[in-house]
């Protein structure tokens, strides 16, 4: 368990002035032939196909990362229940996950010199539950507390898994970051980031600037950076630009270049991981201290921009 008060991405940090995360998870685990097609998404490989979620982590830490993110986005005790789990099976299954990517971490550490690599357990919004897209809206028509008792049950099994770090990520909408944020504060001794879905270059998805959301979200204590995710990559650098006037690291993990979202879910257009480096380099100029990427992006992507960051500051 990381000590109150500490920040596991600060080492790299310090290393080589940034902290690399992992890429798309869902993205790579179906390049491997994983089966997505199901309402709980990456996690049903936590049941059907867990060799595949571990290689999927130790290709990200092969290509550079310092941090793999758990495969726990869509795990939730109802969709999970749907599946025959009772309660039981399914807490056991989310802390598999931080399991298997703790063991490619493990054997990561052995490889290469440095920080040896964390892990970060993925809390997912109430729409990735939904599996209808409301991620990108944030248009539950729910209240705060109702989000509070959503989230309760999970967020306790994965802020005692074992994680370094959670990863409370893809949050579209003020309401949901305040009930998570409430969360937080049973659980000072967890450190977490927390990365909001934008619809432009200064709101998030449900239309809250994104200034707003920062303050909410930086109230927590156990708060060690804040920016976005699941995000059209040309909005990344003036929401950069808003996040580096607040007092924490900023972390920024965007969609792949020429993506589009459709009735069918993401399409993506080719990019090279020459043009995600350049974009990657471009948005630590501009101030964020936790960069990766999120839907579309790939291991070469994140070996591109490892290999680039490393190369101008050696360990």
């Amino acid at each position: 368990m990381t000590p109150s008060g500490s920040n596991p991405l600060a080492p790299f940090i310090e290393d080589h002035g940034i902290a690399i995360l992992d890429g798309g998870f869902a993205t790579h685990l179906e390049s491997l032939g994983g089966d997505l097609d199901d309402a709980l998404w990456s996690a049903k490989a936590l049941i059907e196909s867990p060799e595949l979620v571990r290689q999927v982590h130790l290709d990200y830490f092969r290509a550079g990362a310092d941090v793999a993110s758990s495969a726990t986005y869509q795990a939730t005790f109802e969709r999970l229940a749907e599946r025959g789990l009772d309660r039981d099976s399914a807490a056991g299954l989310m802390t598999r996950s931080i399991g298997l990517a703790k063991d490619a971490a493990a054997e990561i550490a052995t490889e290469r010199p440095g920080p040896p690599p964390v892990v970060a357990a993925s809390v997912g919004p109430y729409g990735a539950y939904l599996a209808d897209g409301s991620e990108y809206t944030g248009d539950y028509g729910l209240t705060v507390d109702e989000l509070t008792q959503f989230h309760r049950d999970r967020f306790e099994v994965l802020a005692t898994s074992g994680c370094d770090l959670l990863a409370i990520e893809t949050i579209p909408s003020v309401i949901e970051i305040e009930a998570l944020v409430t969360l937080l504060e049973d659980h000072p001794e967890m450190p977490a980031w927390v990365s909001f879905s934008c619809r432009g270059p200064r709101n998030l998805c449900d239309g809250t600037p994104f200034a707003t959301a920062l303050e909410i979200a930086s109230a927590a204590p156990s708060v060690i950076a804040a920016g976005f995710n699941c995000t059209e990559p040309v909005h990344a650098t003036s929401l950069i630009e808003i996040a580096t006037e607040g007092m924490l690291p900023v972390i920024c993990y965007p969609n792949a270049s020429g993506g589009t979202r459709g009735p069918g879910g993401w399409t993506w257009n080719p990019h090279s991981p020459e043009t995600f480096t350049d974009d990657a380099l471009g948005w630590r100029r501009a101030g964020a201290a936790v960069i990766g990427g999120c839907c579309g992006t790939t291991p070469a992507d994140i070996a591109g921009f490892a290999g680039a960051i490393r190369s101008r500051t050696p360990r």
